[in-house]
């Protein structure tokens, strides 16, 4: 069983290592102004990053089910090293691209700890503990583009990938000595390791459900941090990377909603958060369209749009986690891989809408992913109360 210690220690790697996903999002404009590129074509790092992390999600997660977890999070973190130095010492656009498909390969490590730790927590508190952890996530998330902005601004964007390689080589010592092992239970070959993932996707609906919806929330809110750079970048707030950054500070109360939310996940109907975080969402979308000057209204809208992201996916990852224990980390590739698969598309169509329309625009596009997933929850809903009348 885990102690308080443990989960707090994996809380702040996890938050750490995810930053490196998120780093690059405050330097576009730097890096539009090195390379001489648009705007828009230099946020093709943020989806592309995006990309890498659905790939290593897919290809190496479910690797935990079959080795030793905590030498494979060592072992992956090194490599995150070499591909934060290389993006560091990009001295073209193309080269900064496949660095960033590197590193999001190679920032998988939160989605190998979450399983550690619900393998390794009773079922009174799995989901409060997968909640801490993703709170050191969440914040992890949110203080990077805070201190990238800063850091950019001062340093330039290269330090900020010299400085978070440093960072893991730190927390390459600090998993060496407290990380617990654990040994999984799978047998067989890699190929059967990935063809039963498969197997999963046919036989387990409520994984259909929580992969689908999170497809859509984590659309939504990249989309919003991809795009919203580009909004306070142009008229009529005109502000800089620093002061851009700074803005992801104000998403932190959602990591505070986290724990709470893993502990109504271990109740008996869960679903019931999906809901509030959908609402949430709405309400912040429409906030984020009535900014106009009022930056207030888009502080509220960027607390609210995080603590709804907190809502689903913390609900939904406690839901599978609680499926099949012995094949947690395949479960958790099939629902993060297309989690970030949708953050990534996420990224890629707010860019678009922006350049369609802007802000507006981009608002519109948002509102109508949100009513998607409503009705996608409305439609689980009521396939799961029609099994239950015939099964009585």
């Amino acid at each position: 069983m885990l102690k308080r210690i443990d989960i707090l220690l994996m809380a702040f790697c996890t938050g750490l290592i995810v930053a490196n996903i998120y780093y690059c999002q405050p330097l576009v404009i730097l890096i539009a102004e090195e390379f001489k590129l648009t705007e828009t074509y230099a946020g093709r790092i943020t989806y592309t990053t995006q990309i890498g992390y659905a790939l290593g999600l897919f290809l190496l997660v479910p690797l935990g089910d079959m080795f030793e977890r905590k030498k494979q999070i060592l072992i992956i973190t090194a490599m995150a090293i070499l591909a934060l130095l290389t993006a560091a010492v990009s001295h073209s656009f193309f080269l900064l691209e496949i660095a960033s498909l590197l590193i999001g390969i190679c920032s998988i490590v939160p989605q190998l700890i979450l399983p550690l730790a619900a393998n390794l927590s009773t079922d009174e508190n799995r989901g409060a503990n997968i909640g801490m952890i993703m709170s050191g996530l969440l914040v992890g998330i949110l203080a990077s583009r805070a201190v990238s902005g800063s850091i950019g601004f001062w340093l330039g964007w290269r330090a900020v990938y010299y400085i978070a390689a440093g960072i893991c080589l730190l927390l390459i010592a600090l998993m060496a000595k407290r990380f617990p092992q654990s040994f999984p239970a799978f047998k067989g070959s890699y190929k059967q390791l990935m063809g039963s993932m498969f197997s999963y996707i046919k036989s387990q609906p409520v994984l259909r459900e929580t992969s689908i919806i999170n497809f859509l929330a984590f659309a939504i809110i990249s989309a919003f941090w991809t795009t919203m750079v580009l909004f306070l970048a142009n008229p009529p707030f005109n502000f800089q990377t620093l002061q851009i950054g700074l803005f992801g500070i104000a998403g932190a109360a959602g990591a505070l909603a986290a724990p709470l939310v893993g502990k109504l996940s271990d109740g008996n109907n869960p679903r019931k958060n999906l809901m509030i975080g959908f609402i949430l969402q709405l309400i912040s979308v429409a906030l984020f369209y009535f900014t106009g000057n009022h930056l207030y209204l888009f502080v509220i809208g960027i607390v609210l749009i995080d603590i709804g992201q907190q809502a689903i996916h913390v609900t939904n990852q406690t839901r599978i986690y609680t499926l099949i224990p012995e094949a947690r980390n395949r479960l958790n590739t099939i629902f993060m891989s297309v989690s970030f698969i949708g953050a990534s598309c996420g990224s890629a169509l707010g860019l678009w809408l922006w350049a369609q329309g802007g802000w507006a625009i981009f608002c519109y596009g948002m509102t109508a992913i949100i009513i998607i997933n409503i009705l996608i929850y409305l439609f689980y809903g009521r396939k799961k109360l029609s099994k239950s009348i015939l099964n009585t």
